[in-house]
């Protein structure tokens, strides 16, 4: 289960990024997942929601997660194709000269956020 290791990574750069602009408080955080990121969602969630008990700046904070389709490019023809339900193989033109244009990535999209009054 890798997902507490992502969790525990994504934490770290919030309170890097909370640092670096006197932030306070975070209310929410949008995650991009790729399809075939091997990050199971459930299992994220859950390990999100046990780790920002114990992290005051994520304690109330949101986690929305949005999902990148994965799509294949193909060498050969130069189509793309829905990863998932083709898998290697060009559904165009049977080819396996392809590889992944998007879908296995995990990045924090946005992150609502209270500021230090500044006097």
């Amino acid at each position: 289960m890798h997902e507490l290791g992502i969790v525990t990574h994504v934490a770290k750069t919030l309170d890097e990024l909370a640092e670096e602009n006197h932030i306070t408080k975070i209310g929410s955080v949008t995650l991009q997942v790729g399809e075939v990121s091997g990050i199971m969602t459930d299992y994220f969630t859950d390990c999100w929601n046990y780790f920002r008990v114990k992290h005051p700046i994520l304690k109330e904070a949101e986690l929305r997660i949005e999902t990148i389709p994965a799509i294949t490019f193909c060498e050969d023809c130069r189509q793309e194709y829905e990863t998932v339900k083709y898998a290697k193989i060009c559904p165009y033109c049977k080819s396996e000269h392809t590889y992944l244009v998007q879908g296995n990535e995990c990045t924090i999209k946005e992150i609502e956020a209270e500021t230090e009054e500044e006097s």
